[in-house]
């Protein structure tokens, strides 16, 4: 009976992920606008974060819809598909769950930030009025 009710949830993931990814490419909001100075320091700030994601989580999706709207150049790191940003997420962050925003201090520590709420308001405090 779980092996039913796994595939059966796979093959709802199956169908629903096209229409999930042409919902946020439809969906995404325009970039804000800023001067060249500003927007090279943001993009210098930016180098030091990265954003752990699955590519159809509702609230991966959340985050880089507000990525995209504030026009940060954040990397971003396939969990659910890369061995490696995986592995970084789990030994590094502390467990597997997504989105998971990785901020490298100067002093090259890192902090692991995991809920999409918290990672917009971070994003929007730090970048909206840069």
């Amino acid at each position: 009976m779980r092996i039913l009710i796994r595939y059966f949830f796979r093959l709802v993931r199956l169908i629903l992920t096209p229409f999930m990814l042409i919902m946020e490419k439809l969906t995404t909001p325009k970039g804000i606008e800023r001067s060249t100075d500003a927007q090279a320091r943001v993009e210098q700030e930016c180098k030091q974060l990265s954003l752990y994601q699955f590519k159809t989580c509702p609230f991966c999706i959340k985050v880089r819809k507000e990525i995209a709207r504030l026009n940060l150049p954040i990397e971003l790191r396939d969990a659910q598909h890369n061995e490696t940003h995986r592995a970084e997420l789990s030994e590094q962050g502390g467990r597997v769950k997504v989105p998971c925003l990785r901020i490298t201090q100067e002093s090259g520590n890192a902090q692991w930030m995991y809920e999409s709420d918290d990672i917009i308001h971070y994003l929007r405090a730090r970048f909206e009025h840069a």
